[in-house]
């Protein structure tokens, strides 16, 4: 009985964790910390704890570095820590926490799609498996567009000092609070295209350079680097760089130890009984957990557009999942995969380096 509840327990702790990333991150902004700056610690810090560990398991079979690889590593780290974690936090900034989990939630959706623009997923529209698929991508991008033109009405789960609205002009606020949202929406929604892409190009340079430890600790280096120069560019404060003892250090370490360490363990071990659509079919929780807290502790807004629009993208993620997961012949343990199945772009589970 624990041995079977045992993946529950852990995918569902996992959620939690992983809601935290998102709540750190939010704090550190609210905090005052530049997201630029931000970006360039938390994968500088995370190109430091997994460099060790590559060095270590990865020696003897770490393959040549070719020029191929070292651009498409550039772009990776250009595509992820750059543009995704960038527009992302800028997005989350203009909304809050809650509705940029609700909005990641596409990513799978996203990622099938690009897959079969560039012919790395076939789709045959006489499979349910592929109807389910194209199915679940329509409706998680008819969620998203529901969130980013509907706000609706505001509700707030708990009391909080923050949620105190505004004096005074009132309708130009809400004019102004509503283009901030859909802007939000807009620099989100590029992130998530941006991750997605990173998972493509991701899945074609694991092949050309299978060591899986080195590729993440080098993509977090080049991301660290060039995050740095867009920092350096961008704000010319001094100050911005300072690190004390709260959110400015917290912040980027809790979400490198949970997404480069606590998440890599935990998944790897769930997915040696499950398999990957098993844990990616828990990622919902994560939103729901990131809502809750979120209104408890950063004082966040909800609205009826993110309700309804979360609960479609989770239902069209659904979809999506239940379609690859028929990719697997039914079976989600890794020994019924074959080794085509294994060479076919997997549904992203989390980044090692995002959230």
């Amino acid at each position: 009985m624990v041995n079977r509840a045992k993946p529950y327990i852990l995918t569902v702790g996992l959620q939690f964790g992983m809601a935290g990333t998102y709540l750190f991150t939010m704090a550190s902004l609210n905090h005052g910390m530049s997201r630029l700056v931000f970006i360039v610690y938390r994968n500088a810090i995370a190109a430091l704890a997994l460099a060790p560990f590559a060095l270590i398991f990865e020696r003897k079979v770490r393959p040549k570095m070719t020029w191929t690889v070292f651009i498409q590593i550039l772009v990776l780290g250009f595509l992820e820590p750059v543009v995704d974690q960038g527009f992302t936090f800028l997005g989350m900034e203009y909304t809050s926490a809650s509705f940029a989990s609700a909005v990641m939630n596409a990513v799978p959706s996203v990622t099938f799609m690009l897959a079969v623009i560039l012919r790395l997923e076939l789709v045959n529209m006489k499979e349910i498996r592929s109807q389910a698929k194209v199915m679940g991508t329509l409706v998680t991008f008819a969620g998203a567009l529901l969130m980013t033109l509907y706000k609706g009405p505001q509700f707030d789960l708990f009391h909080h000092p923050k949620t105190t609205p505004h004096q005074g002009g009132v309708h130009s606020h809400q004019n102004q609070s509503h283009s901030h949202w859909v802007t939000g929406t807009l620099f989100i929604c590029l992130g998530c295209l941006a991750w997605s892409s990173f998972y493509i190009l991701q899945s074609i340079t694991v092949k050309r350079y299978p060591a899986e430890l080195s590729l993440s600790s080098l993509i977090c280096l080049m991301g660290a680097l060039q995050s740095a120069v867009v920092a350096l560019i961008a704000d010319h404060n001094p100050r911005a760089w300072a690190i004390g003892f709260d959110y400015t250090l917290y912040g980027p370490l809790y979400t490198v130890i949970m997404s480069s360490g606590i998440a890599y363990y935990i998944q790897g071990l769930v997915m040696q009984s499950r398999g990957p659509v098993f844990v990616t079919s828990f990622n919902p929780l994560c939103m729901i957990i990131v809502t809750a807290l979120g209104s408890l502790l950063l004082g966040e807004h909800l609205y009826l557009g993110s309700i309804i629009g979360g609960i479609i993208i989770a239902v069209g993620l659904y979809a999506v999942v239940w379609g690859k997961g028929k990719d697997y012949g039914g079976d989600a343990s890794p020994s019924a995969t074959t080794t085509k199945e294994t060479e076919t772009l997997q549904l992203p589970i989390s980044s090692p380096i995002n959230k």
